[in-house]
């Protein structure tokens, strides 16, 4: 690609029907394949390569940036280069796109060519998509807003269609006719025969320029509220966040609600990329060879006279008996039983249990927070045992609870606990004792991780039990 690419990555969403691994606390984004690298991880080396060294810009939460950045960092050791864009809460992918237009326009000028993915898509074939995007950022260079679209393999009624137009001149790229919703089966088989229609990808290329005027003209009050947003934010240092107040004003729009589905200077870039959203489990279980019998067996699975069987397993044993096309999914606290054919539904037992307030929906037992993670290894009524890292020079809040006390027993490493107006160097086999209603913090001192285990005990454990006076990362009350 001869000219400079700014890549931007889209990493929100909660991925709920890849649940139980996909949670609103560790979503889809964060999921770990079978090689063992996440999505964020994958999507952030593609970006890099097209920005040949330069930054790449990801747009995030607040609740996801800590790890993220731990996660790039293991990529690119110079993390520190690529900035991030926080967003107080998800207003879907046009307001966050508008925003980082307009700091790459305040950076680079109108005419910078910005390529922005989504965190979680897999591509298994990255230099087609390379190559692809070089005909894409050429498009952008002559004023067109670019998509990608997909070959299709098969008449899937889960994704967006694009139909695509007349070739245009010294180009591969096409222009689209049109974008098309979501189809039924038959419908889809027709698009698959025709040749003419391509699964939307949700990836674009424009110019910063030329996508806020895009913005302007089709979406002006989205356009506004963003202009109003940047006027707002402080733009000093990083990771930059979005005010909230203005940004809870903002349309919560798709971009190609937004803008794609009415702009005349739309252009589509065709490839196969061996693409997928992996929006499913029977989308995941594709991604992997199965057995003469269709069973894809990850993990610690027998099977025994079953077919189509997708199992994942990392910690118990499951043993599956005369079953057909089942997706079967153990994370330790959770199971998944479903159908192949009803994986789209399994965003409806997340649903029940957010109505039910189940932290099974949100957290994993294991959670990972700015200063490290915690394991929940047991978790009763009146008591909670949990098993806490610590990163080095890495500090909790200030807190206190008020109806349970709390027990630690220091595994390795060094600290240093407030107890109340106290302090006290804690090691390796040392135990400490914090009752109810003292304010209390831990501070990693040593050059490695701290390993500890907290008991909680008291009448009530919940999450809410908690006062806050002091936290570097502005955690919520309702975390700990």
């Amino acid at each position: 690609m001869k000219s400079a690419v700014y890549p931007v990555i889209l990493s929100g969403g909660a991925g709920s029907r890849l649940w139980p691994v996909s949670r609103r606390a560790h979503p889809k984004p964060f999921m770990q394949l079978l090689d063992g690298e996440t999505m964020a991880e994958k999507t952030f080396r593609r970006a890099l390569r097209l920005a040949a060294d330069g930054p790449v810009m990801t747009v995030t939460s607040r609740d996801y940036f800590f790890y993220t950045r731990d996660l790039y960092e293991g990529v690119d050791e110079r993390v520190s280069r690529h900035p991030f864009l926080l967003e107080p809460m998800g207003r879907n992918t046009a307001p966050a796109i508008a925003l980082a237009a307009l700091e790459i326009q305040a950076q680079q000028g109108s005419d910078a060519i910005m390529l922005v993915m989504p965190a979680d898509h897999l591509l298994r074939d990255e230099d087609s998509f390379i190559a692809a995007a070089g005909e894409a950022v050429a498009l952008a260079a002559r004023g067109y807003l670019v998509t990608f679209g997909v070959y299709p393999t098969h008449p899937e009624t889960g994704y967006g269609y694009i139909r695509r137009g007349r070739g245009l001149a010294d180009s591969t790229g096409f222009e689209v006719a049109a974008f098309v919703e979501k189809p039924d089966l038959e419908t889809a088989q027709g698009y698959l025969e025709s040749g003419e229609y391509h699964w939307n990808s949700g990836m674009f290329c424009f110019t910063a320029g030329g996508f806020i005027e895009a913005l302007e003209r089709f979406a002006p009050e989205v356009a506004e509220t963003a202009k109003a947003c940047f006027s707002d934010m402080d733009r000093s240092d990083q990771p930059l966040e979005i005010p909230a107040k203005r940004f809870a004003r903002c349309p919560s729009i798709s971009i190609d609600y937004a803008v794609m589905e009415k702009a005349d200077n739309c252009a589509v870039v065709v490839g196969d990329f061996g693409w997928s959203d992996i929006g499913t489990w029977r989308a995941m279980a594709e991604l992997y060879d199965s057995d003469e019998a269709g069973n894809s067996i990850h993990g610690k699975a027998v099977v025994v006279e079953s077919r189509d069987c997708f199992i994942q397993s990392e910690q118990r044993l499951v043993a599956a008996v005369g079953v057909d096309n089942l997706v079967i999914v153990d994370t330790g606290d959770a199971v998944l039983v479903a159908d192949r054919d009803k994986a789209q539904d399994v965003k409806a037992v997340v649903d029940q249990l957010s109505a039910g307030a189940h932290e099974a929906a949100v957290y994993h037992k294991t959670v990972h927070r700015p200063w490290g993670r915690y394991s929940v290894l047991s978790d009763e009524a009146d008591c909670k045992v949990r098993r806490i890292t610590v990163k080095p020079g890495q500090v909790l809040a200030l807190q206190l609870h008020e109806r349970r006390s709390e027990h630690w027993t220091v595994l390795s490493g060094a600290a240093k606990a407030r107890i109340d107006e106290r302090e006290i160097q804690l090691k390796a086999g040392d135990m400490l004792s914090i009752p109810a209603g003292t304010r209390h913090r831990l501070e990693n001192t040593g050059a490695v991780d701290l390993q500890l285990v907290e008991v909680q005990v008291g009448e009530y454990i919940g999450a809410d039990d908690i006062v806050r006076f002091e936290d570097v990362y502005g955690t919520p009350e309702s975390k700990t």
